[in-house]
C-alpha cells in the first residue's frame, strides 16, 4: 500500500538571510570600533546601523514565516524541522557559554596559581608578577589600580529571584495556553516580561554601581574582564528573550497560537529557560564562588 506524503514547503528565494549577514557584520564592526576607541564616534554609527538592518530583517523574516504558518502551507515534517532547528540554536548558545565560563575556570585553576608560583613556576612568578598573590577576585591590577568585587548579596541576588520568578509564570502561561485560556495566558505571559524588563533595569544600575562606587570597570584587570564578558553577554541574551516575549504577547493580543499549533511560543519558552539557567550558573561562578 502506498504511503502517502506530505507536501513539504520550499519558499521562495528571499533577501532576508543576505539582510541578517549584513546586519551582523555591521553589529561586529561597530562593536570592535567602539569598544577598541579606533573610531569611537564611527562605531556608534555602524553598530547603530547594524541594529536598524537587523531588526528589519527580523520583523521581514519573522513576519513571512508567520503568514505562512497561518496560510495552513506548513506540513507535519516542516514543524519537526522547526523545532530541530530551535534545538540546535539554542544547543550553539550552550556551546558559546560553555567556552565563556572555560574561561573563566581557566583563569582561577590554572593561571592564578601559575603567575603565583604554584607547580614550580616559581620563576614565572619571580619574572612576571613578583607582588603578584594568588588570589580571586584579582583586585589589583598589573598597573596598581584597586577594584572591589561584586558581592553576591543586594541586586545580584534580587535579580536571580526576578529570573527564577520568571520562569514560574512562563510555565503557567504555557499551561494556560494548553487549556485555551487565553485571559490567563495573556496576564502570566505579560507578567513574563515584565519580569524581564525588571531584571535588565536592575542590571543597568548595578553596572552604574560597579563604575561609580566599586571601581569596577572592563579594564579593571581580568577579574573585571571576565564579569563584564559574563554578565554582559548574558544581559545581550536578555534583552533579545525579552524582545521574543513582548513580541509573543503582542500576538497572543492578536488572537494568534492554538492548543495545538504554538511552536512560536514554545521556542520563545525554550529561550528564555535556557536564558534563566544560564544565570542560575553565572550568578554561583562569578558572584558566590
Amino acid at each position: 500500500m502506498p504511503v502517502k506524503c506530505q507536501p513539504y514547503y520550499v519558499p521562495s528565494q528571499s533577501p532576508w538571510p543576505l539582510m541578517g549577514a549584513l546586519g551582523l557584520f555591521l553589529l561586529a564592526a561597530g562593536a570592535g570600533l567602539w569598544v577598541s576607541g579606533l573610531a569611537t564616534f564611527a562605531g556608534h554609527i555602524v553598530f547603530s546601523l547594524g541594529v536598524l538592518v537587523m531588526v528589519v530583517m527580523l520583523f521581514g523574516w519573522f513576519g513571512n514565516v508567520i503568514q505562512e504558518s497561518k496560510s495552513g502551507l506548513y506540513s507535519t515534517q516542516m514543524h519537526r524541522s522547526f523545532r530541530l532547528g530551535m534545538s540546535w540554536f539554542i544547543f550553539s548558545e550552550v556551546m558559546f557559554f560553555a567556552a565563556l565560563f572555560g574561561v573563566l575556570f581557566y583563569i582561577r585553576i590554572l593561571v592564578v596559581p601559575w603567575l603565583g608560583g604554584a607547580s614550580n613556576n616559581a620563576m614565572t612568578h619571580a619574572v612576571l608578577w613578583p607582588n603578584f598573590v594568588p588570589d580571586w577576585p584579582m583586585l589589583l591590577t598589573p598597573g596598581g589600580t584597586k577594584t572591589t568585587a561584586m558581592g553576591w548579596f543586594g541586586l545580584p541576588l534580587i535579580n536571580t529571584l526576578v529570573l527564577i520568578s520568571s520562569s514560574f509564570t512562563l510555565y503557567v502561561a504555557h499551561r494556560a495556553l494548553l487549556h485555551n485560556r487565553r485571559n490567563s495566558l495573556a496576564l502570566w505571559l505579560g507578567c513574563t516580561a515584565l519580569l524581564g524588563i525588571t531584571f535588565l533595569v536592575l542590571q543597568t544600575w548595578e553596572y552604574s554601581h560597579a563604575y561609580q562606587e566599586l571601581g569596577l570597570k572592563l579594564d579593571s584587570g581580568i577579574y573585571g574582564n571576565t564579569f563584564f564578558l559574563l554578565t554582559g553577554f548574558h544581559g545581550a541574551h536578555v534583552i533579545l528573550g525579552t524582545l521574543l516575549l513582548v513580541t509573543m504577547w503582542l500576538r497572543v493580543q492578536r488572537g494568534d497560537f492554538t492548543q495545538a499549533q504554538h511552536f512560536g511560543f514554545q521556542a520563545a519558552a525554550w529561550y528564555w529557560h535556557f536564558v534563566d539557567l544560564v544565570w542560575l550558573v553565572l550568578f554561583m561562578t562569578v558572584y558566590v564562588l
